[in-house]
């Protein structure tokens, strides 16, 4: 990282607010103990469905109610939200990706779509309860971002392809042959979308998605200088 460059950097979400709430809490004391001239979080996608609390969740990054200025990035998950908003018959495929779970929770009775019906009744209720703020937020998340000697992005990327000439449907969903190549890709690639009961650390990658909504681990990765660190879940940070 370039000097006086603090990042944060938090990997899969999946609605679970309450981890969240958790790691910015230990975020604001972290930057306490440090010292710095910028500070900034990246969030690596995948903020919604699975978890209970989406809604939630998207309103704390859409309000940038966060300890410090942060960099949103889209993960596929909220391109299902956003496919489903023009195509009620998306949720077919999105129900059984945890989509039910984020319409539950932004007041959407999910009883038809449970059985397997009503789609569009569905869709018209939820574009109805999606605040602008949050539709905004979501149609404007970037797909990746470049800090330092760091190259940011949901799920990956292409092996064999630079960095500028990626496609948005790898770096959203990508898993092999990004995951078991020892390629050098010209910037350390940091990345969530395949979960990980611990961070995966490699010369080439940083893995950083520990399945929250199932584990209740959400990775808060710490890049400074040359360090790498993690927030703990409490306690003394850890380093590597």
């Amino acid at each position: 990282m370039p000097d006086g460059t603090l990042v944060y950097c938090i990997g899969d979400i999946h609605g679970r607010d309450d981890l969240l709430r958790e790691t910015a809490e230990r975020v604001a004391a972290d930057l306490k103990t440090r010292s710095f001239d910028h500070a900034v979080t990246v969030f690596l996608g995948d903020y919604i469905d699975r978890g209970p609390d989406s809604k939630s969740v998207v309103e704390r990054l859409a309000s940038g109610s966060w300890p410090t200025p942060l960099i949103a990035l889209a993960g596929n998950h909220e391109d299902f939200l956003l496919t489903f908003v023009d195509d009620a018959g998306f949720l077919a495929f999105w129900r059984s990706q945890g989509g039910l779970e984020t319409l539950h929770s932004y007041g959407v009775n999910i009883g038809p779509a449970m059985a397997g019906r009503g789609f569009e009744e569905v869709r018209a209720t939820f574009t109805t309860c999606l605040p602008q703020q949050h539709r905004d937020f979501l149609e404007a998340l970037k797909v990746s971002a470049v800090i330092g000697d760091y190259f940011f992005c949901h799920a990956g990327m292409r092996p064999g392809v630079t960095l500028d000439r990626q496609r948005r449907d790898d770096l959203l969903n990508i898993r092999e042959p990004f995951l078991s190549s020892e390629a050098e890709h010209g910037k350390l690639v940091v990345h969530g979308h395949t979960p990980a009961l611990a961070p995966e650390l490699r010369p080439n990658r940083i893995g950083i998605d520990t399945a929250a909504f199932a584990t209740g681990r959400l990775t808060c990765l710490v890049l400074e200088k040359d360090q790498q660190h993690f927030l703990p879940e409490g306690g003394s940070r850890t380093g590597q």
